[in-house]
């Protein structure tokens, strides 16, 4: 059994700190489960090596080494380097030994394909070239008698705990508690074990007996009628090994006086723990009492009370109190909020103090090492040169020599390091060997069936020829319409002639909705990036196709009559098949908006009839809306008449906003999904009276602005790496976030990903807005983390959305990833920072009053 304690690298807090863990491997799925100790029943989590790779950098200290899994970076810390290699050897092993026992490449019945992978596997098996020498089991880290010791100490108290998983850190701590108290007497308890019975008969099939009982228990899969009895031989061999009194002979011939020592002071570490916990349980219960003791005077009072008066003068009594308590309540509460007041305002002064001093000692840094440069060039300009052969002190000789010294340590270990990355570039290339030629059968297969496909055109255009030839008395039209069929697949065929090998799926020039797969941008480098985006998108779209795609429209195909209901909301958060989706944002908008009766048509009457103030801005944005779809790409496109009908009437409709930029690329989404122009008018309507808040829209748009300071908010709540990164290159996000607010992603996402972003937007509101947005970021985070320029962050920004590739990946962030968002919260920040915004406006209006009024005293 591979296992044992190993130091891991949290990353989830603000400060990252290592945490010791308890390492078991897992064979049956080949992942690395780890534990807070070895006593704990359940893993706090678990690493997949199937298609992971490890690495070792001497730069990392002495011990650590690197696990890259597809999803993340585990750093790991081993006691010393032996350990270390002997972990990262067995890794491999056994790594190697999982993909080659499973058959992980499944093609079908073909035997034309089946055949050659037959016996396959053989040929890679690992051959002796010796990269590395086989390290030396570390007995004292690895193995049984690693999980018999106890757990190695760490700095603080509170360090080693997983904050991450506490319900699992519960169930382990009642679990070993319940555990510990049941080898004393049998309570009953869920926990308990029958006694022991029976023993093997020799040393060697008691300790294999201990290792199968302890990984089963584990694993939490019972073996057969023995499982209770082997589990009950693990917790008294346990019990003998931790330390307690009672047993001298057992603890003498397992354990030497050190260990004793260990054991027993960690024993009194955790019952000073739990005499702490009891210390506390007994002042709560004394405040308890207290209190029901001051409750029972009231009530005797009361009860003794001789007349219904004295038994009024009580109640009115408690009543002053009561409002008494509730003023000071209040005062206090007052007093807290100016109390935090004046601390921010501190916090500020002090951060700009902070500041200064950091720019000061900057200036005093540039100074000395001005001086310093001016000294030794002074220094080098008034010294001889046989003075200077002859300053080489023995002092400056030994630290050269140290310095050697450690040179050729490094020399050494990154010797190690080189022979560990050999072996694993060459199990790693046997396994992309092994991948390829899979891979290379594929291709053969799909040969195959593009042969036969070319056979059946063969035959259709011999069917084709001889109904021409076989039929001279066909009507002209008839005969024409054979001559272009053939013609059409005679120069298709020549098409597919000329291109080089071939394509299965090939990536069309326009989806559903008529938007551009691969967008035609002005950079040469965006054009690239989407041609790869439109790839990965199809890639992603087939391998869900049978797995996801095809449950979830069974789904919807089951799904008659449509009412609110939390199955409805989830399946349209996970994206309505297109060809439900027309059906299902009728009904949202319905829902919302009640259709009046020649309301639209005696709107665009009145257009006609009046010309509105926003008909020349209309008319300026129609040809900059949706290029990238083929509907609007053109002045004569047949959406273009509907879009500017539709805009004109909303101006109408709602002369408070009239027309605002933004609402024709709204508008335009709503066409291309509902077609009739009349429904895109009340889904516009929706979306601008119902969904966004008030003047969200207007000339001032205020409250655009202030959802902005809202997302900020969330930002730094959800994501505060992040936020921190931008606040240190001073990145204003809402250069780049309000446009996604305005317009809801338009624009801004591929066509796949924005309208499932307009499924959940529609029938869920503007929470979703903040949910994507927040997720995008959390999408590109490591990317972003990566940058450290201001310009280069500000560039990335621009095109970041344009990475996006797997919109599942993305709706998980938002919906599961990001939980709990609920809308309370959304309009009370909404609220405060509306109040703030505004008083901020009202005092630049004084401001600008001002300057006007004293410019007018002045005089020209």
């Amino acid at each position: 059994k591979l296992c044992g304690y190993l130091n891991k690298l949290g990353i989830k807090g603000p400060i990252k700190t290592w945490k010791s863990r308890w390492f078991f491997y897992d064979e049956n799925k080949c992942h690395l489960l780890y534990y807070r100790t070895a006593q704990d029943i359940n893993p706090l989590g678990s690493i997949d090596l199937s298609c992971a790779s490890f690495d070792c950098k001497v730069e990392n200290g002495e011990g650590v080494f690197e696990i890259r899994t597809p999803s993340r970076v585990f750093t790991l810390k081993a006691t010393s380097n032996q350990a270390m290699m002997y972990w990262l050897q067995q890794l491999q092993m056994r790594r190697w030994e999982f993909c080659n026992a499973q058959g992980r490449f499944p093609l079908g019945s073909s035997q034309l394909v089946n055949e050659p992978l037959a016996g396959r596997t053989s040929r890679y098996v690992v051959d002796g070239e010796d990269f590395l020498p086989p390290v030396k089991t570390p007995t004292e880290a690895v193995g049984l008698k690693a999980a018999s010791l106890p757990a190695p100490q760490t700095s603080t108290a509170l360090q080693n705990i997983s904050l991450k998983h506490p319900w699992t850190e519960i169930q382990n701590t009642v679990y070993n508690m319940c555990g510990s108290k049941q080898l004393w007497g049998n309570n009953g308890n869920i926990f308990s074990f029958n006694e022991f019975q029976e023993r093997p008969e020799n040393p060697n099939e008691e300790q294999e007996a201990e290792v199968e009982a302890g990984c089963a228990v584990k694993e939490r899969i019972p073996e057969d009628g023995r499982m209770e009895l082997r589990l009950n031989w693990v917790r008294k061999a346990r019990w003998i090994n931790s330390g307690f009194p009672g047993l001298p002979e057992e603890l003498s011939r397992e354990r030497n006086s050190m260990d004793k020592v260990n054991v027993l002071q960690q024993q009194i570490l955790t019952l000073t723990e739990e005499v702490k916990s009891q210390k506390e349980l007994v002042k709560l219960l004394h405040k308890a009492l207290e209190a029901a003791q001051q409750e029972k005077r009231v009530s005797s009072m009361y009860l003794t009370a001789a007349e219904d008066k004295d038994r009024l003068e009580l109640v009115r009594h408690k009543v002053r109190q009561i409002a008494d308590l509730t003023s000071r309540l209040e005062a206090l509460e007052q007093e807290k909020k100016d109390l935090e007041q004046i601390l921010a305002l501190r916090d500020s002064h002090i951060q700009e103090l902070k500041e200064h001093v950091q720019l000061l000692m900057e200036k005093n840094h540039a100074k000395q090492e001005v001086i310093m440069a001016l000294t030794e060039q002074m220094a080098r300009e008034l010294s001889d040169p046989l003075q200077e052969a002859n300053t080489i002190t023995a002092e400056t000789l030994y630290k050269q020599q140290e310095e050697i010294e450690h040179l050729k340590d490094d020399i050494d270990a990154y010797k190690t390091q080189n022979q560990f990355l050999n072996s694993e570039i060459h199990q790693v290339t046997q396994l992309w060997t092994s991948v390829a030629e899979n891979e290379k059968a594929l291709l053969m297969k799909c040969a195959c069936l593009q042969a036969r496909n070319c056979q059946m055109e063969s035959k259709y255009l011999t069917v084709l020829r001889k109904l021409q030839e076989a039929v001279p008395g066909l009507p002209s039209s008839h005969a024409e319409l054979v001559r272009n069929l053939i013609q059409e697949a005679l120069q298709w065929d020549v098409k597919e002639e000329a291109e080089e090998g071939f394509n299965l799926n090939p990536v069309s020039e326009y989806d559903e909705y008529g938007f551009m797969t691969v967008p035609d941008y002005e950079v040469e480098d965006w054009k690239l990036l989407a041609k790869i985006q439109a790839l990965e998108i199809k890639s992603n779209n087939l391998r869900s196709q049978e797995v996801v795609e095809k449950p979830l429209r069974d789904r919807w195909n089951s799904v008659g009559e449509l009412s609110p209901s939390a199955e409805l909301k989830n399946l349209i958060r996970n994206g309505i098949p297109v060809e439900h989706r027309q059906r299902v944002w009728r009904w949202i908008v319905s829902r919302h908006c009640s259709h009046l009766p020649d309301h639209y048509q005696r709107l665009l009457r009145q257009s006609k009839s009046t010309e509105h103030p926003a008909c020349r801005q209309i008319e300026l944005d129609l040809p900059r809306t949706l290029t990238n779809n083929k509907h609007f790409s053109s002045p004569t496109s047949q959406l273009i008449p509907k879009l500017r009908r539709v805009l004109l009437a909303f101006s109408w409709h709602n002369p408070a906003i009239g027309y605002c930029q933004g609402l024709n690329r709204l508008a335009a989404v709503a066409l291309l999904v509902l077609e009739d122009e009349e429904s895109a008018f009340w889904c516009l309507v929706h979306i601008v009276e119902n969904l966004m808040p008030a003047d969200y829209y207007s000339d001032t748009l205020i409250t655009s602005q202030v959802d902005q300071r809202v997302f900020k908010d969330f930002l730094s709540e959800k994501l505060p790496r992040l936020m921190a990164h931008f606040e240190q290159y001073r990145i204003d996000v809402s250069l780049i976030t309000f446009n996604w607010f305005l317009v809801a992603f338009v624009d801004s996402l591929v066509s796949d990903i924005l309208l499932r972003v307009w499924d959940a937007f529609l029938y869920e509101g503007t929470k979703v807005i903040f949910r994507y947005a927040l997720a995008i970021f959390k999408y590109n985070e490591e990317e972003i983390l990566r940058i450290h320029d201001s310009v280069e962050i500000y560039q990335y920004l621009r095109f970041f959305t344009r990475m996006i590739m797997d919109g599942r990946k993305l709706m998980n962030i938002a919906f599961n990833d990001l939980n709990p968002f609920p809308m309370k919260l959304l309009r009370n920040r909404r609220t405060m920072h509306r109040e703030e915004l505004e008083a901020e406006l009202c005092e630049l209006e004084q401001i600008k009053a001002a300057y006007v009024k004293e410019r007018a005293e002045q005089g020209p």
